[in-house]
């Protein structure tokens, strides 16, 4: 995950250190510990939370016990791990469901955090647990607002209910009085932001909240704000007493430290996190499997997860009997593509893979415009050249370069990778390490 990718490699830095020595003192396990101190605070952690983190590891690492163990270092790491899920919050915690429906859930937040586009995408999210869900737009200051958050209801495909400008707890009440009466079994309702916490917005929110009977408070925290929005999270919570947090933008260029810190000032768990714009690009926040990720350790569980949601299990298995049996054409190649980037950002899912944080890959990503590139390419052919690649000569590949804007040789490169994916799937189900 991109917004910790600093921290982890100074963990994994300094871990290495450990990791490599048979035995180590109290000493060198205080140094090591000061070191992930700095290393947290560098990636914007509350200055008291990485303290008592920092104190709470130390105590238990350099017991008699670790010390004279046969790997040292890995029991320091594994009570890095069991901390860290501890401070992140322990287990996941469940959006709840209201004994009297509909459940409403008001979204809070400042200006600028995603609430509205957060709304579309926990609707669709409870939409595929079978939700029927409405969105109710009560932003009635900010320009757009309202029409932003219709749209959003159109793409999810969820109910949408407006009454333009207006008193925000009128609209509340009227859009709960339109869920029961059509059957909806959910509402959400997108409240105003400001630029900064102000009486007039809390009095707002604490009157709407108190007219409709919210279920789930959540507050949609910016991730990108570091330390502000831990003392956003304290504000609105004390306010407002929030069910949960939902952390967005965790895909951009940030240093991750609000999200260790916000349940150990708050008290309040991080029930999501954002991790792109599509309506898809919402992860239930797991703080054993977050906690792995920041380690360098790898998420298997979410990885699983995305490829089940985005790879056709009966579709799967006939593309390998296609490489077994020699018929995997282009046009197979070109749904696999299709599906790839249907799991998401790809120096995530690369981040989720156990030990790909130790690969040296430096400063590099990994170039989801190839995948563009090579789709482009496959779709510049015809029928007959996808499925039958043995007939595309140099005038045939000339053509498919124009074709799509590209070079020659970006064709070649494209024809030599499937050639060499169909090679090696042949090798493994020689070997019998494919599924059928």
């Amino acid at each position: 995950m991109a917004a910790f990718s600093n921290l982890t490699d100074r963990i994994n830095h300094i871990f290495s250190k450990l990791k490599n020595r048979g035995a180590l003192s109290e000493l060198e396990i205080k140094q090591a510990m000061r070191e992930v101190r700095v290393a947290l605070l560098e990636a914007d952690v509350n200055y008291t939370v990485a303290k008592d983190f920092i104190n709470k590891v130390t105590e238990l690492a350099v017991g008699e016990k670790i010390l004279k163990s046969l790997t040292p270092g890995q029991q320091v790491i594994k009570i890095v791990n069991e901390q860290l899920i501890e401070l992140l919050g322990s287990t996941q915690s469940k959006l709840g469901v209201s004994p009297k429906l509909p459940t409403i859930i008001m979204m809070c937040g400042l200006q600028g955090a995603g609430k509205t586009t957060m709304c579309g995408k926990l609707a669709y999210h409870l939409q595929k647990q079978g939700k029927k869900v409405l969105l109710v737009a009560d932003d009635v200051y900010r320009p757009a607002a309202i029409k932003q958050l219709e749209v959003v209801a159109n793409k999810v495909k969820c109910g949408f209910f407006g009454m333009g400008q207006g008193n925000p707890v009128k609209i509340a009440k009227s859009g709960v009085e339109h869920a029961t009466k059509n059957g909806y079994d959910t509402v959400i309702i997108d409240t105003a932001g400001r630029l900064h916490i102000n009486e007039e917005l809390m009095a707002e929110l604490k009157s709407i909240k108190k007219a409709v009977d919210v279920f789930e408070t959540l507050l949609v925290v910016d991730s990108m704000l570091g330390q502000d929005a831990v003392n956003v999270a304290k504000t609105f919570d004390e306010a407002l007493d929030i069910t949960g947090v939902i952390m967005t933008k965790l895909d951009g260029d940030t240093r991750g430290g609000s999200t260790l810190s916000i349940k150990a000032v708050t008290g309040k768990p991080i029930k999501f996190c954002g991790t792109g714009e599509k309506p898809e690009d919402l992860e239930i926040f797991y703080p054993d499997r977050m906690a792995s990720r920041i380690l360098g350790m790898g998420d298997v569980l979410t990885l699983i997860e995305k490829a089940q949601t985005a790879i056709d299990e009966e579709e799967a298995l006939k593309m390998a009997k296609k490489l077994q049996n020699s018929t995997f054409d282009l046009e197979d190649y070109l749904k696999q593509f299709e599906q790839i980037s249907k799991m998401g950002d790809l120096n995530d899912i690369v981040g989720m893979i156990p030990g790909a944080s130790r690969l040296k890959l430096g400063d590099k990503k990994v170039d989801e415009k190839q995948i563009a590139r090579n789709k482009a390419i496959i779709q510049s052919m015809t029928p007959e050249e996808r499925k039958n690649p043995k007939i595309l000569n140099y005038s045939r590949r000339k053509r498919i370069a124009a074709g799509c804007g590209l070079q020659v040789q970006d064709v070649n490169r494209l024809i030599k990778q499937y050639e060499q994916t169909c090679d090696m799937m042949k090798k493994m189900s020689k070997s019998k390490r494919l599924p059928f």
